[in-house]
C-alpha cells in the first residue's frame, strides 16, 4: 500500500494525484527533484479561464501522527496554517508550485513555450529587440519581425519582465526588452508592422480572452 502522495492544488483545491510512493525517502526525493525542475520555469501561469489561479505541490502521508504544524507563506508575506480535510491524512511538505504558461506564435499558429521560444527564435550572434505592443510580443532580429500574443496587456508586459529577468540571471546581453514607446515611436512600430504584412486589426487588438458574462 503507498504511504504517500504528491499532489497539485489549484486554488486550494485537488487537481491531480502526480505519483504515489510506500516509502518516504523516495517520496521527498521525488517531490525535490519536481521542485528544483520548478525552479528552472520563467514564466508561469497566473491566468487561466479569465481567473487568476495560483498551484501548490503538496506531499501528504497516510494515517499520519505528525503533530508538527505546516505553514504557507501567503504574497503577503504572512505564515499560514495549512488545513487538510481528511483526518487521515497529513501534509508533510507544501510549497508554491509554478505551471508553465505559453504564448501564441502567429507565425506557426500554434501555442509554445518560452524554452521553445528562446531555441527558435533568440539563438545566434546579433542583438535582439523584444517590444510590448498591446498584448503582443514583437521581436526584431536583424530584418526579421515576428509577433506572438499573449491573453492581455498586463500579461505580455510580465512575459517581457520574466524574459529581461532571466537574461539578467544567466548574464545574457544580447537582447533589448522595451515596454514604453512614445505616440512617434508606436506609429513607427504599427507602420513596419503593416509593411511586413501583419493585420491592422490583430495589431490594434489587447486582448486574446475576455471576462465571462455572469
Amino acid at each position: 500500500m503507498e504511504n504517500y502522495i504528491v499532489v497539485l492544488f489549484k486554488n486550494k483545491i485537488r487537481k491531480r494525484i502526480i505519483k504515489k510512493f510506500i516509502t518516504y525517502n523516495k517520496a521527498i526525493n521525488f517531490f525535490e527533484k519536481l521542485k528544483k525542475e520548478n525552479d528552472e520555469i520563467i514564466f508561469n501561469k497566473l491566468i487561466e479561464n479569465t481567473k487568476k489561479c495560483e498551484y501548490e505541490l503538496s506531499l501528504i502521508e497516510y494515517s499520519s501522527n505528525r503533530l508538527i504544524p505546516i505553514y504557507l507563506t501567503d504574497e503577503m508575506g504572512r505564515n499560514i496554517k495549512v488545513k487538510i480535510e481528511d483526518d487521515n491524512l497529513t501534509i508533510v511538505k507544501i510549497i508554491p508550485y509554478k505551471i508553465e504558461d505559453t504564448i501564441y506564435d502567429l507565425q506557426k499558429k500554434e501555442k509554445i513555450t518560452t524554452q521553445k521560444f528562446l531555441k527558435s527564435y533568440l539563438t545566434g550572434d546579433g542583438l535582439k529587440m523584444i517590444s510590448v505592443l498591446n498584448n503582443k510580443i514583437i521581436l526584431q532580429k536583424d530584418d526579421e519581425v515576428y509577433i506572438f500574443s499573449l491573453k492581455s496587456e498586463s500579461e505580455s508586459s510580465r512575459f517581457v519582465d520574466c524574459l529581461s529577468l532571466h537574461f539578467f540571471k544567466i548574464k545574457r546581453g544580447d537582447c533589448l526588452f522595451i515596454k514604453d514607446y512614445s505616440s512617434p515611436q508606436r506609429k513607427y512600430l504599427y507602420s513596419l508592422l503593416e509593411s511586413k504584412g501583419f493585420d491592422k486589426k490583430i495589431l490594434y487588438r489587447k486582448f486574446t480572452t475576455h471576462p465571462r458574462s455572469k
